[in-house]
């Protein structure tokens, strides 16, 4: 494996995946039907571009604990493949690759992307200091939905909001998931995560807020007007979450990976509820 394809999970897309569903809400949503292409093109390219540079700075920032985890000890920073300053100057790259794409949008969209970069770049250094990195992430995903809605129509109404509570909810239920294939890792090495905070609460308050994110979803229907499809997918949404919740029931480690990577259909199924109701 190229240790440059590695560093950027190019070969592993399921973060580009989970980054895209929630943009290509918001781009349906704000566009009322099919976006423009030219969106299209710049969002889907800066969710690329955001998600590999959010790979490398966060392989950045661990670059001295991922060798004492088992699922990280070989990525190429900690193994030494590449040094640290090449990532930094390849992040570098990245961000401002990204960047450049938000300028062909409106100065809006411009100011939001300085706060979306802003928290990405943060997000990695979280785990060291709070047992609720796993918001920040979603804070950092979810801030395509704004941007979405200020390139679209130059402005972010107050409906926009409850898609970006949405994805912030989701988003702290997988990767919690997540969290809880690395527990015992986690804790060897003093990192902190919502399924260290949650412990053996961890599978009631995932069901909280599978619950909380289906009830936010109706809301954000309402708000949108979206109509029988759309519903359908929630449903659809909800028998997915039980099976989740069935993988994760004993908390094996490959299991509650497995869960983790499965929510990428939850954004495939709300996307096609989403673009179905809008476009129709």
């Amino acid at each position: 494996m190229n240790p440059y394809i590695s560093l950027m999970r190019i070969d592993k897309p399921i973060g580009i995946y989970l980054l895209l569903w929630p943009t290509m809400w918001a781009l349906f949503l704000a566009a009322d039907g099919l976006p423009r292409m030219e969106l299209l093109f710049i969002f889907v390219s800066g969710v690329i571009l955001m998600r590999t540079a959010g790979c490398v700075i966060n392989d950045y920032a661990d670059r001295e604990i991922d060798r004492h985890v088992e699922r990280t000890k070989n990525r190429p920073i900690t193994t030494g493949e590449i040094s640290a300053s090449s990532a930094l100057v390849i992040f570098f790259v990245l961000i401002v690759s990204a960047f450049v794409l938000v300028l062909f949008t409106n100065w809006l969209t411009i100011k939001l992307s300085f706060i979306a970069a802003a928290i990405a770049t943060l997000y990695p250094f979280t785990k060291r200091w709070t047992n609720l990195p796993q918001i920040v992430l979603g804070v950092a995903f979810a801030m395509s939905v704004p941007m979405a809605f200020a390139a679209t129509n130059n402005n972010v109404p107050y409906s926009a909001w409850w898609l970006f509570a949405a994805t912030v909810v989701w988003t702290v239920v997988y990767d919690t998931m997540y969290a809880m294939a690395d527990r015992e890792d986690d804790l060897k090495i003093d990192i902190k995560s919502t399924a260290i905070l949650f412990d053996k609460y961890d599978r009631a308050v995932i069901s909280i807020l599978q619950i909380a994110l289906l009830l936010i979803l109706i809301k954000v229907s309402i708000m949108f007007n979206l109509g029988y499809f759309f519903y359908l997918s929630l449903i659809l949404s909800a028998f997915i979450m039980i099976y989740h919740q069935i993988l994760i029931k004993k908390r094996e480690k490959e299991k509650c990976f497995k869960a983790f990577l499965h929510n990428h259909y939850i954004g495939v199924v709300i996307f096609a509820g989403i673009s179905i109701s809008v476009v129709l």
